[in-house]
């Protein structure tokens, strides 16, 4: 097992490594650069570009970059917020994705489970109908049109919320309240995901010849479901559960800037459109980092949450 999560954690190095290399020469040739703005004094430009080497070939910068990067420092903001470290903005930024993520991802599972065992335990009857168009709505429409609907309908029209999130770092009542739409908005397309995965799986089980046997037993159907059909169906669960967190933090990118959440998701935009390329590399370096992450807890879990499966084909 460990030399398996040894394997596993350098290969997510490798991965990692890769990943920002592209980033930084993918940034690097977009067209247009912050230190051409003509309102920028000569002597400003000339210590950004001495301070990222700027002047010299695109290699070279890039050398530069991985000799600070295996320390983490991806330097200063050079537009967005000027002579502030990267990863002090970062610090100020995660938190707040951290909270309409997290909560997106709380309030996912258990709806999207209970839509999915109702949906399989009426099966072809209407309430199975209606969730499944739910599903094919909720997957079908982006989660940034959700947010604009909601945006203009409930706070704009109705203003039974606020139509942006409050700037307050710490978690309030009153910014728990501005977070709910954009909470929604997220966890539409990650409830049907469930949803549907939930149904397809607890149907599949209903119809397996343990189920048979568990009644041949004197289980009740009741018994039968809860006992086995449910608890084996909810085991592959964690293979999509797990890395949906990752979706909901890719979606976020948008939703922030639509609800002006001061998250890694609008310093994100905020910073590719400015050329802030020390703040666009370290937002990327962190989305990457937890996309690596979870997929090598997935890995890892499977083990844990099914007795039957053994790293490496061991019994």
């Amino acid at each position: 097992m460990a030399r398996y999560i040894a394997q596993r954690l350098v290969l997510m190095v490798i991965t990692l490594f890769v990943i920002v290399s592209v980033s930084f020469f993918v940034l690097h040739s977009m067209p247009g650069s912050f230190i051409n703005d003509p309102r920028m004094p000569k002597e400003v430009k000339k210590a950004i570009e001495d301070k990222y080497h700027l002047n010299e070939p695109l290699i070279v910068q890039y050398g530069y970059f991985l000799k600070d990067f295996v320390r983490l420092d991806f330097g200063i903001s050079i537009a967005l917020q000027p002579k502030v470290n990267v990863n002090k903005i970062l610090a100020t930024k995660i938190p707040v994705s951290m909270q309409v993520n997290i909560f997106s991802l709380i309030l996912s599972i258990p709806v999207g489970i209970i839509l999915g065992i109702w949906a399989a335990l009426k099966k072809n009857k209407i309430p199975d109908h209606v969730i499944s168009i739910l599903i094919i709505a909720f997957i079908s429409i982006p989660s940034f049109v959700f947010a604009s609907l909601l945006q203009y309908f409930i706070a704009f029209k109705l203003g039974w919320f606020p139509i942006v999130v409050t700037t307050e770092q710490t978690l309030t009542w009153s910014k728990f309240v501005s977070m709910v739409l954009p909470i929604l908005a997220l966890s539409f397309g990650s409830i049907a995901g469930i949803a549907r995965y939930t149904r397809a799986e607890l149907c599949e089980a209903l119809n397996s010849e343990y189920m048979l046997l568990a009644k041949s037993k004197g289980l009740t159907q009741v018994q039968a479901t809860t006992r086995h059909a449910m608890r084996n169906s909810f085991i592959p669960l964690a293979n999509i559960i797990i890395p949906m967190f990752t979706g909901i933090m890719g979606g976020s990118l948008v939703i922030e800037k639509i609800f002006s959440i001061p998250g890694m998701g609008s310093v994100m935009v905020e910073a590719i459109n400015a050329k802030d390329y020390p703040v666009a590399m370290g937002v990327l370096f962190w989305y990457s980092l937890v996309g690596l992450l979870t997929i090598l807890i997935v890995d890892l879990s499977y083990g844990i949450i099914d007795p039957r499966i053994r790293i490496g084909g061991r019994k």
